[in-house]
């Protein structure tokens, strides 16, 4: 049993038969950055499909003085893919209460919060206040806490929030497949699970107790919601937590093997950086600056041409702004990250501090003078 998760939480985490983890890290211990050249960026942006050396390059020092034709060559990839539509969502915590004590994150058990929990009338209440502004995707966040936010209490949420949302999303601890199915059944679409970091050692540094402590339940995490009828999954690493050309080549190795597995499954990402939040205001991302975040946000869609690719708040408005006309699909608005806080006053504190704080209108606005297309539904549930 790893040391500081509790015997308890140990036992009730399924070990799935995937081979998975050993060859995404096996790829990410032989990566190493600084050894690719400009001749062999050039030679991968001359490639319509990128090999996985392909993709290093383009992630690697050498192709920081290739942005602009990584962007050239990202739209119109996009454009094929995509056209100019972009679906638009918005993420509503409903509790924030955590068992795990990670260093980087606001919720985490050792930082002094107000901590909250919406009743199910509340989570209603902040459903309809969202569905107002003609959203019809919702992603639906808690804290890690399986005692606090019980599977139950979760399936509850999910099967209300389908009187309001086509689409529905949950980012919550990690889950066996059972218990996937079950969410599935309630009317969940999507999983979002971040690795955070790759690199094992580190992982171990910033994760200092509870379940999310053990590295690879949380890795295997997307292919069990997939095994649990899930229609897609969201990978994803904290940019800058550890070193961010290495994390984001495993995020989308991880991606990659996870498509070919399962063909049937929508893979996407998600590209956060740490932000500050309460009691920390200097949580930033180490060397990640936002020619940098552009560069993986580039490669990635380079790399998975069909991937999908959403920008969150974390991000200023004119970054998320450009960043839709050349590589993103997806993008939030009128963002929230204390509990609740759409409708009535939240209920606990943020996870992190956001940086774009427009609404639903001007993000429609924004695009619509960007010659893009707002999408609210692109599922119809039968």
């Amino acid at each position: 049993m790893p040391d500081f998760i509790s015997q308890k939480d140990y036992d009730h985490m399924e070990r799935i038969d995937s081979d998975l983890m050993d060859k995404v890290l096996s790829l990410y211990d032989r990566y190493d950055p600084t050894e690719y050249t400009e001749a062999q960026v050039r030679a991968a942006l001359c490639r319509d499909s990128l090999t996985i050396d392909d993709f290093g390059a383009l992630l690697s020092p050498a192709a920081g003085s290739y942005l602009e034709q990584m962007a050239q060559k990202a739209q119109r990839v996009n454009r094929k893919q995509f056209g100019n539509s972009v679906c638009l969502y918005t993420p509503l915590y409903i509790a924030n209460y955590c068992t795990n004590h990670c260093v980087y994150c606001g919720f985490n058990c050792k930082n002094h919060i107000t901590r909250g929990k919406l009743t199910l009338p509340e989570i209603e209440t902040e459903f309809k206040a969202i569905a107002s502004t003609g959203l019809r995707e919702i992603l639906i966040l808690t804290g890690e806490s399986r005692v606090h936010s019980d599977l139950p209490y979760i399936g509850e949420a999910v099967e209300l929030a389908k009187q309001y949302f086509s689409t529905i999303g949950i980012e919550i601890y990690p889950l066996n497949t059972d218990e996937y199915a079950f969410l599935h059944e309630k009317g969940a679409d999507f999983v979002s699970v971040y690795q955070e970091t790759y690199n094992r050692e580190k992982y171990r540094e910033v994760h200092l107790s509870g379940p999310k402590r053990d590295f690879s339940y949380r890795f295997n995490a997307q292919e069990r919601a997939i095994l649990g009828g899930m229609r897609g999954v969201s990978v994803g690493a904290l940019l800058g937590l550890d070193n961010f050309r290495k994390d984001a080549f495993a995020a989308g190795l991880h991606a990659k093997f996870l498509q070919q597995k399962y063909p049937h499954a929508e893979v996407s990402f998600s590209v956060p950086r740490m932000r500050p939040y309460k009691n920390n205001e200097k949580n930033n991302p180490n060397d990640v600056h936002e020619p940098q975040l552009l560069q993986v946000m580039l490669a990635f869609r380079l790399f998975l041409p069909f991937a999908g690719i959403s920008i969150s708040t974390r991000e200023r408005a004119g970054f998320r702004d450009h960043v839709m006309d050349l590589c993103a699909t997806r993008i939030s608005a009128g963002s929230k990250t204390g509990v609740g806080g759409h409708e009535e006053e939240a209920k606990g504190d943020e996870q992190f501090v956001i940086s774009d704080p427009r609404g639903v209108e001007e993000i429609r606005q924004m695009l619509r003078e960007r010659g893009m297309q707002e999408v609210f539904t692109d599922y119809i549930r039968l």
